[in-house]
């Protein structure tokens, strides 16, 4: 394979594609630079004819080595471990607009195997991803019906930016990565600030353009190379097989799809399967899978063909209701705040923890080391869908779905300014039926409320569908998807967001062509589907509770002067830490002298709000103080009235009698009131005096 190596313009900065020199026995490679952001990715897939799995065999694997940013990892092993949540998420973003392009009786294992080489902090080396995977596949005797591109859109000072940097995200109120054909959108993620719908519709429509070019410059530099593909065999189709399957199924197939939960109709499609491979076993041994396939592509065209056709859904339901809902809050006593959601058959518990500074999540990524102050956890044990297998690590489904729900919640939090807590949320997943993520989305932001957070407005979230027929063009957008009409429909979109605008985004299509007239009649279903589920919950919890909880932690802020900060530490941390231990409570300081203080006993946490307090105290003279004794000398006693702050009393100053001995008068330990007499400027000591306090005696004659 020869050396190719062009560029485009892509966000006002070049973006090059190189291959045809590295890793030359992959399938296909490329190199994608742009800027100073390098990744290298390779594709391959194994030879000869593989069964048929009931899933395509793909996995995709991105990879952020530390050296690219010139670090080294952190921890004990200084080599890159297992794949950070983050490296997950980025692996998702690029599977997920690939997988519905391999085509049908392509059953080999294939790989996507990207690592990031060089990262410049300012071009972010995710959405590069899906370019170099699709590259690499056109380039590769791998069928692929591509090719696709991903960009990000986001929105500074009111204009469309695509590949915004570092930088500019950071002022964006929008981050959309889109992934397209030149024909559609096939996949959407982001995250907005209250955006409204028409807004996520236009940079939709702008970050399609771009993709466009990158299509194009994609065709291009594939035909520079002599491509040949492996030539795909189909299966071929057993009609005896097939006809015999027909003559029992018929008229039978729409019984399945009749209202019922979700146990009954799979149960009854099992049996009903079950019945027909033992009454064609004698004379198609070995066909039970085929046979099983053939009758749930019949369920499931027909359940689609009644959806487009008679507006009817598998539920019973019309196209745009929302399942009934159930609400409960401080539904768990001992935790921070707590609800139960029931949407259906989809049900949530949600838990709301509140901590402190201590507890964020430090990140050690290829940006350097981060912290966490918001953490969304969500679980999806087996028993949420009747199933009994183990589990053994987090599955990428469950980090995605937490992501998904966190970047809902997240605008809608207090400033640690205002509410200077850690916050974690896990969603633990009771039932599912379609749209866990979703029903994560409205627990938390309940849950949250309970814990008393004053969140900015409460979030909600719901999944639609499509059921289209690209022939005829007829289709039909579905409110409130139910798990079987996941599986069966062309369209994946979640969409989260407050009564004012949407805060989160997710989208996956299977079909080709999409067109912004239906997205658009999406968005606004979704946003009615939203209101409804604001309604409800409004209904159960319309504002945060007034208090937190009993159980939860108290955080007091104060500030310390930047000059007393080493003082209040101490050497290796010794003045802080007995602090902390004396008042049972965590005390943490910022450089610039911001200090929280965080524990659950109150009138400890108060004095030690006084102690920190004290570091700030400016004495003043004329002004009078609560101090202790700290030494007494013969000439005078030693008074401390906060942790840096102490002065003299002379002998002179302790009484208006004269005071004929220090160790008689005063012991160390002792607590007295002092007023401030005189600061020597030159040596800034401190004179104090107790007789002043003191009514004067009348002289006697």
């Amino acid at each position: 394979m020869k050396k190719i190596k062009e560029s485009i313009q892509v966000g006002g900065r070049e973006l090059t594609i190189e291959s045809g020199q590295i890793a030359k026995q992959a399938s296909g490679s490329c190199v994608i630079r742009y800027g100073e952001t390098v990744i290298f990715v390779a594709v391959t897939s194994s030879k000869g004819i593989e069964e048929d799995r009931g899933f395509f065999p793909m996995s995709v694997d991105y990879r952020e080595k530390f050296y690219a940013s010139g670090r080294i990892p952190g921890g004990f092993f200084k080599r890159e471990a297992r794949p950070s949540e983050r490296e997950i998420l980025a692996s998702r973003l690029t599977d997920r607009p690939l997988r519905p392009l391999f085509p049908e009786g392509f059953n080999n294992e294939t790989r996507v195997d990207i690592t990031v080489m060089s990262y410049d902090e300012e071009n972010e080396p995710d959405v590069l991803s899906a370019l170099g995977a699709s590259y690499a596949l056109m380039i590769s005797d791998i069928p692929f019906n591509g090719p696709i591109a991903s960009v990000r859109v986001g929105r500074v000072n009111g204009s469309w930016v695509v590949n915004p940097s570092v930088e500019q995200l950071l002022e964006s109120d929008m981050e959309l990565i889109l992934s397209g054909s030149e024909k559609s959108i096939v996949m959407v993620e982001g995250k907005c600030d209250f955006v409204t719908e028409a807004d996520v519709l236009e940079a939709i429509k702008y970050g399609h353009e771009e993709i466009k070019k990158l299509v194009e410059f994609q065709n291009k530099l594939v035909s520079m190379h002599k491509v040949i593909k492996r030539e795909l065999i189909v299966k071929e189709e057993n009609t005896d097989l097939i006809n015999a399957v027909n003559a029992l199924i018929e008229d039978k197939v729409s019984s399945f799809n009749e209202p019922k939960t979700k146990d009954e109709r799979y149960s009854q499609i099992d049996e009903f399967i079950s019945e027909t491979q033992l009454h064609l076993e004698e004379d198609f041994p070995d066909c039970a899978g085929a046979i099983k396939n053939h009758i749930d592509h019949a369920i499931s065209q027909d359940l689609r063909s009644q959806t487009i056709n008679d507006k009817k859904r598998a539920d019973g339901r019309d196209l745009t209701t929302v399942r009934d809902i159930d609400i409960e809050t401080s539904l768990l006593p001992r935790v921070h705040g707590s609800s139960l959601f029931t949407r259906g058959e989809t049900q949530a518990i949600i838990t709301a923890t509140l901590g402190g500074k201590r507890d964020e999540q430090m990140m050690d990524n290829i940006e350097g080391l981060t912290y966490k102050r918001f953490l969304l956890h969500y679980n999806f044990p087996s028993y949420c869908v009747g199933e009994a297998r183990g589990k053994f690590s987090l599955s990428r489904r469950e980090v995605g779905h937490g992501n998904l729900a966190e970047r809902a919640i997240l605008p809608s939090l207090p400033s640690f300014e205002d509410f200077p807590y850690t916050m974690r949320i896990v969603s633990e997943i009771t039932e599912s039926n379609g749209s866990s993520s979703m029903a994560s989305v409205c627990g938390s932001s309940l849950a949250l409320m309970d814990a008393g957070v004053p969140i900015k407005a409460p979030i909600a979230g719901v999944a639609m569908g499509l059921v289209m027929d690209e022939e005829s063009g007829k289709y039909a957008i579905l409110t409130d998807i139910l798990g079987t009409e996941d599986h069966i429909g062309d369209m994946d979109f979640k969409v989260a967001g407050s009564e004012d605008g949407i805060t989160a985004i997710q989208m996956d299509i299977k079909v080709v062509g999409l067109s912004y007239d239906i997205l658009e009649d999406a968005l606004s279903q979704a946003k009615d589907g939203r209101l409804h589920i604001l309604g409800k919950m409004n209904e159960s919890l319309s504002a945060h509770r007034d208090k937190l909880s009993v159980h939860a932690p108290k955080i007091y802020q104060s500030t310390i002067p930047v000059d007393k900060i080493g003082e209040f530490i101490g050497p290796s941390g010794k003045n802080i830490k007995k602090a902390m231990e004396l008042y049972a409570c965590e005390i943490n300081i910022e450089d610039d002298g911001s200090c929280t203080i965080l524990g659950t006993d109150q009138e400890l946490l108060e004095q030690a709000l006084e102690y920190v307090k004290a570091f700030s105290l400016v004495p003043k003279v004329g002004e009078s103080y609560t101090g202790e004794v700290v030494k007494i000398l013969d000439f005078g006693a030693f008074v401390k009235i906060a942790p840096s702050v102490e002065g003299l009393v002379h002998i002179s100053e302790v009484d208006w009698k004269r005071t004929e001995n220090m160790f008689d008068a005063l012991s160390e330990g002792d607590v007295v009131d002092v007023k401030l007499i005189k600061i020597d400027n030159a040596t800034k000591k401190i004179s104090f005096s107790m007789k002043a306090l003191k009514p004067k005696p009348e002289h006697k004659e």
